[in-house]
């Protein structure tokens, strides 16, 4: 398969999708859904000031702990706590510094965290009980779409694996045992892994060896040759090209432009017990996000920041650049990417889509996670706290689409839009 190659006036799918033609196309569907179902609401001043923390508004519980993963994703939770806007909303968010996603899962679980910037397919599976307990879960907001990348070791480079297609050449014709890392077997990271692989023909499940990895320790892990390749958040892709020890084949957004991709995670209990709590952090994080899409400047210092070693705690050098768009493949391509990680885009990163939440069942279906169909629709509806979400973006001012839906063409050609799950999930030539 030839791999797609997307100038900067295009994705995936060859389609015109400059920034500004993203940006007006969503604020066209803002437009829409003013005129018709009044999905936007242009709320009084001293709404967006504070006045949802008064009252009967009041959050339920007023110190929220937060966990995250060091990821340059993880920015709008730690901006929210150090710019103190969490304090606008009435509440304060304390940042929690986790070493794994399996000890998110087991928090978020157990309510030792009440939240955390976590992993969209992570939340999806604990609540249809994949690979572990099964407890009822809620998604509150998009926290950023795009900005991870699949990294290749050296080795491969040397062996004559640059892409996909030369991958695949060299794994037919070199037979060994390849090993690929990912962080979390029904994760993000899993999922566009075993998406790009499955593009090329690597069937990742009968192919490759695939092990579980934290991030932070994926740089290290393959300085000492324990996998030949990895998908992560960054900074861990960026890393790998600068202590010279692998290069970046592909980033998430040339195979999804605008994927969903981390998320402000937790119980269904929780929820129930904190409504306005839930509302209350959700409009912080979102204040929060459109405070780091508004400037490069606002980027620069939100590198700066979550750099420090109770964050990320890796150079700000090392951050920066990407999250500004301006990427480097370590082979030489230099690149500004206009679907680089955003953590706002008028809104648009952050409405948490049925079809998204869906896509990852699909998926999990796909590669055996799930063994029979679930109810895709009811399980998102369950999952994704539409109704919150729409509540805190009014308490922040945040536009809202017209559709809870989306459609997308992903690196494969195959288009996604929820409309047909199942069909799509048996459909793939690649799977299980």
């Amino acid at each position: 398969m030839t791999p797609v190659t997307r100038s900067p006036s295009t994705d995936a799918a060859g389609a015109d999708t400059t920034a500004n033609a993203g940006r007006r196309k969503w604020l066209s569907g803002t437009a829409r859904a003013v005129a018709g179902a009044g999905l936007l609401s242009l709320v009084d001043p001293l709404v967006r000031a504070g006045a949802w923390a008064a009252g009967t508004d009041a959050p339920e519980k007023t110190e929220v702990k937060i966990g995250f993963i060091p990821l340059t994703d993880c920015a709008s939770v730690v901006m929210a706590s150090v710019l103190g806007i969490d304090k606008k909303y009435g509440v304060t968010i304390t940042p929690s510094k986790e070493a794994s996603w399996a000890a998110v899962r087991d928090k978020l679980m157990n309510g030792e965290l009440d939240m955390a910037h976590v992993l969209y397919g992570l939340v999806y599976g604990v609540h249809m009980g994949v690979g572990g307990p099964k407890k009822d879960m809620a998604v509150l907001m998009n926290l950023n779409q795009n900005g991870q990348a699949i990294t290749l070791s050296n080795k491969l480079l040397q062996a004559g694996a640059r892409d996909g297609e030369s991958l695949a050449r060299l794994m037919g014709s070199d037979k060994r045992e390849y090993t690929f890392a990912q962080t979390f077997p029904t994760g993000t990271h899993a999922m566009w892994l075993y998406y790009w692989l499955a593009a090329y023909g690597i069937n990742p499940m009968k192919d490759a060896k695939v092990i579980t990895v934290p991030p932070p320790q994926m740089v290290a892990n393959m300085r000492v040759g324990n996998m030949d390749g990895y998908c992560v958040g960054e900074p861990w892709g960026a890393r790998a090209i600068l202590d010279k020890i692998g290069f970046t084949t592909v980033t998430t957004q040339g195979i999804w432009a605008d994927h969903p991709e981390k998320v402000l995670g937790t119980s269904a209990d929780f929820v129930a017990r904190n409504p306005n709590t839930a509302r209350a952090v959700t409009a912080a994080i979102l204040e929060a996000g459109k405070w780091i899409d508004a400037s490069p400047e606002n980027r620069r210092k939100t590198a700066e920041t979550i750099a420090a070693k109770s964050y990320v705690n890796t150079d700000a050098s090392g951050i920066v650049d990407r999250m500004l768009g301006h990427y480097d493949d370590g082979l030489g391509k230099k690149w500004t990417d206009e679907h680089a990680m955003r953590f706002y885009a008028d809104g648009a990163a952050n409405f948490p889509y049925l079809s998204d939440g869906m896509w990852f069942l699909t998926q999990h279906k796909r590669w055996g996670l799930l063994k029979e169909h679930p109810d895709y629709l009811a399980m998102a509806r369950q999952i994704n706290r539409i109704d919150v979400y729409k509540q805190a973006a009014q308490a922040a001012g945040v536009a809202l689409p017209a559709s809870e839906m989306r459609a997308s063409k992903l690196i494969d050609g195959v288009v996604w839009d929820g409309s047909n799950p199942a069909a799509y999930a048996d459909g793939f030539k690649v799977k299980a």
